[in-house]
């Protein structure tokens, strides 16, 4: 992959591992914004509406720090960016795609090739999957336009001015940029044209110093399938001076806008977006459409920002899936629903005739789930509950729930132990970890590895080109039962309960076999004999 080794010793040049050790410190990270006030600003890199790709806020800032430090004397102020510099965003823009990739392909060996041996998994890691081809295909053309989400801060400027554009990195500083290469086309003109609509109304920009003033965000989403777009003011008040003329002006700025919204954030805080949000033009929600779907975001809905790579993402978990027929396929953290629908899809155009269970903790990411099977005529198929994850598996696993196949997206901070120790008590056959951190997966890994599960296949994918963001979809499988048992026979009936209308749970049997046998076993091995 071009990364010389030094040939006295065989051990990676200090480069190499400094340059890994960047793209690894890329991934940590505390959050991921995926609901009202996630979206966060960074005071320490350019704001990218707290999605990694940019810099987020505080620590995410700092380790976008750690990565320009690769690439800075590649960099020039005459590049395919003019302020790539004083940005920060895309610290890996002035270097060719296929060394990006090349860099990232090294790092994700580094981080998972120690867990791979020491579970005895002989598995290969396979090539990162990047935009228009994989890690190790020669050149590839450097990515462009592929950002489907854009934000941009205001702040007042002299004589009535709403100045708007990015962040400088590490700073607070708004630097005026004509467009940004990354972003999808028109964009940044549609946000930029915000600004003058407010200058014509004369609202005026919030002032974080201050604490004055109305304006403070734009968020602009663009359908990447459809020609619809949702445009979202962020204002520190519900109110809005000359709200009608101010809207009509947006109106104008682009037959794309199908969707005008508000979103009020009163606090003094980092992230762009409060708690209340209403429709000020069109309807509720816009459409995208992603691989044989089609899906309904509202303004605070999380949607990722690169539906191409998303393609990508969902096809490798999808694929890892295997879903069979009758397979009951459990979609944990699933938000409104995009992978386990997408699955559903895939599923029934297959002839499959598998069932979906989403549980979101989130009430409101359920009611566009629901929605969206809705729309896509998979509401036979498809069933979704309000209610934290790791409770549902418990509770799940408890009562002998069938789960074939689960399929989990967590956030950042990866899954805790109670969520993994219930997945492995549910015993599906088959995990797919769907992640935006390598880091917290590799972790949660190890813990499922010794729960009985075996690790199949890991891809990488390159979802933020120019960046050091990598995501990830490992697919596992569960180990054979032991084979060396007593057989023990239980009806409902020896448990007291009633054989036309319960069923014993896993606690049941557990209980009654060291009751009656002195056997200690847990639920677990009663799901894996099950």
């Amino acid at each position: 992959m071009g990364l010389r080794r030094d040939s006295r010793d065989g051990r990676r040049p200090a480069r190499f591992t400094y340059i890994c050790e960047s793209i690894l410190r890329s991934v940590h990270g505390a959050g991921r914004g995926r609901g009202v006030g996630g979206a966060a600003v960074g005071s320490a890199g350019r704001q990218r509406g707290g999605e990694v790709g940019g810099a987020g806020a505080g620590a995410a800032g700092r380790r976008y720090n750690v990565a320009m430090a690769t690439t800075k004397r590649q960099t020039k102020t005459d590049g395919p960016c003019p302020v790539m510099r004083a940005c920060g965003g895309c610290e890996q823009l002035g270097l060719p795609y296929r060394k990006q990739l090349a860099r990232k392909q090294a790092a994700m060996e580094e981080l998972f090739r120690p867990l791979l041996d020491r579970m005895g998994w002989d598995v290969a890691i396979g090539p990162v999957l990047g935009m228009g081809g994989a890690a190790g295909a020669g050149k590839l053309p450097s990515p462009r336009a592929f950002r489907h989400k854009a934000t941009t801060p205001f702040a007042p400027g002299p004589h009535g001015q709403v100045r708007c554009g990015l962040f400088a990195r590490g700073t607070h500083r708004i630097i005026d940029i004509p467009g940004c290469p990354v972003e999808a086309q028109g964009a940044r003109e549609i946000l930029t044209q915000v600004a003058r609509a407010a200058e014509a109304c004369r609202i005026p920009a919030y002032d974080e110093d201050t604490r004055r003033g109305h304006l403070r965000y734009a968020v602009l989403r663009l359908g990447w399938r459809t020609d619809e777009g949702m445009l979202t003011v962020v204002t520190s008040q519900r109110d809005i001076p000359h709200r009608e003329e101010f809207v009509g002006l947006l109106q104008e700025i682009s037959p794309r806008l199908t969707v005008i919204a508000q979103n009020v954030n009163p606090r003094a805080t980092n992230a762009i977006l409060g708690g209340e949000t209403r429709i000020l033009a069109g309807p509720a929600r816009m459409r995208d459409r992603l691989l044989d779907c089609t899906f309904e975001i509202s303004p605070t809905a999380f949607y990722q920002t690169n539906p191409e790579q998303t393609e990508a993402l969902y096809r490798s978990a999808i694929d890892g899936m295997d879903l069979r027929d009758g397979d009951v396929l459990l979609d944990a953290y699933c938000g409104s629903g995009t992978i386990g629908l997408c699955a559903a899809r895939d599923a029934a155009e297959r002839g499959v005739g598998a069932r979906l269970l989403g549980v979101e903790r989130n009430a409101a990411g359920i009611e566009d789930a629901l929605r969206n099977a809705a729309v896509n005529g998979l509401a036979e198929r498809a069933s979704f509950v309000a209610e934290d994850a790791t409770a549902y598996l418990r509770r799940a696993a408890e009562r002998g729930e069938r789960v074939d196949v689960l399929a989990l997206d967590p956030p950042r901070a990866g899954s805790t132990p109670a969520f993994l120790e219930a997945a492995v008590a549910l015993a599906p056959r088959r995990i797919v970890y769907i992640s935006c951190n390598p880091v917290t997966q590799e972790r949660d890994l190890a813990a499922l590895g010794a729960g009985g599960y075996r690790l199949e296949r890991l891809t990488p994918v390159d979802m933020f080109p120019h960046t050091a963001h990598v995501e990830t979809v490992a697919v596992l499988s569960r180990k054979s039962a032991s084979k060396s048992f007593i057989p023990v026979s239980i009806s409902p009936k020896d448990m007291g309960l009633s054989e036309e209308k319960e069923q014993p749970t896993y606690a049941n049997i557990r209980d009654y076999v060291q009751k009656t046998h002195g056997m200690k076993v847990s639920s677990l091995y009663v799901a894996q004999m099950k």
